[in-house]
């Protein structure tokens, strides 16, 4: 029996307040947490979070930034003259699962993921994002709407941090594309210190049919990554030589999306930094779209999110 036209308003009415709900528990969680901040004048936050009042590059909304430094353009260079020798080299036994594992980079991996120098800010910036994703993972489940709602009240606690898109073209055998995560600078009193925050970093690394040595490797790597480009640096470049042996192990092609110089660019490229928490409406009609796509309509007018400059709208349609 197909449900009567009134029945159908009935049970979307259900859903939209089971919603609402929801939306209503994370944002009182929200709310506690920033009471913290509220008192705090902004000169005040700035000390606390590192972040300069200055007018720079960092704090205007869309302003375009060249890749890091002159590291990028070496691992480019390191990353091309690798997958022209590894193209040439015959598979790697220690990479096969009944061979000699041989010395492991794990290890390393998890050292440059807890430096033994302190690093106050980035312990702080740390727990702050793991607050942020308490509150909203729950209810925003798009990767882009997620990113802004974290941006947004990282920006609410003091930290001057922004939505980054890299995009790079196709050249010299690098495949073109494009990515986005989060950063958060801190002034200290001569330079700017970047750190970056990747809520889906993990499965940036995963692969089809992994050795156990790989796996062992995977297991490693943080869900979220927050640290300065300098480590991520390095990670990435351990990882990615690792997916290439363990991938060649298996008899398969290196995809070009794995190799390193792709993986570098996700991170490292040239960007646009925007500190704008409310999606642009090609970006609000992608996520309708999606909802609609799955059999419901969307309903993100009923989930307000708090963001620079007052509650807004995940998504207005």
């Amino acid at each position: 029996m197909i449900p009567s036209a009134a029945l159908k308003k009935k049970r979307k009415k259900l859903y939209k307040s089971d919603y609402r709900r929801e939306g209503d528990r994370k944002m009182a969680v929200y709310t506690r947490i920033k009471r913290v901040t509220d008192p705090l004048d902004d000169r005040v936050k700035a000390c606390i979070c590192g972040r300069d009042h200055r007018t720079t590059g960092y704090a205007s909304s869309g302003s375009e930034h060249e890749a890091e430094d002159s590291a990028f353009l070496s691992d480019l260079i390191h990353g091309f003259l690798e997958d022209d020798a590894g193209a040439h080299q015959p598979d790697d036994p220690e990479d096969s699962d009944g061979g000699d594992p041989g010395p492991e980079p794990t290890e390393m991996i998890k050292g440059l993921l807890n430096p033994t120098v302190d690093d106050p800010f980035r312990l702080s910036l740390k727990a702050q994002v793991t607050k942020a994703l308490d509150a909203f993972s729950g209810v925003v489940s798009d990767g882009s709407l997620l990113r802004r709602a974290v941006m947004g009240f990282l920006r609410d606690s003091g930290y001057n941090a922004g939505i980054c898109k890299t995009r790079w073209e196709s050249s010299g055998g690098l495949t073109g594309g494009s990515y986005e995560f989060i950063d958060a600078v801190k002034w200290d009193g001569a330079t700017w210190q970047r750190y970056l925050i990747d809520v889906g970093f993990a499965g940036q690394f995963e692969i089809a049919r992994p050795t156990e040595r790989y796996a062992r490797l995977l297991q490693a790597l943080p869900r979220v990554y927050v640290g300065r480009s300098e480590e991520l640096r390095q990670i990435v470049r351990l990882v990615s030589d690792a997916a290439r042996k363990s991938i060649k192990s298996r008899g398969l092609h290196l995809p070009p999306w794995r190799k390193n110089r792709y993986m570098q660019a996700k991170w490292l490229g040239p960007y646009r930094r925007t500190l704008n928490p409310v999606m642009g409406k090609t970006d609000c009609d992608r996520f309708a779209v999606k909802s609609r796509s799955v059999g419901f309509n969307a309903v993100t007018d009923t989930l307000p999110v708090k963001g620079k400059g007052g509650c807004f709208l995940l998504c207005e349609n």
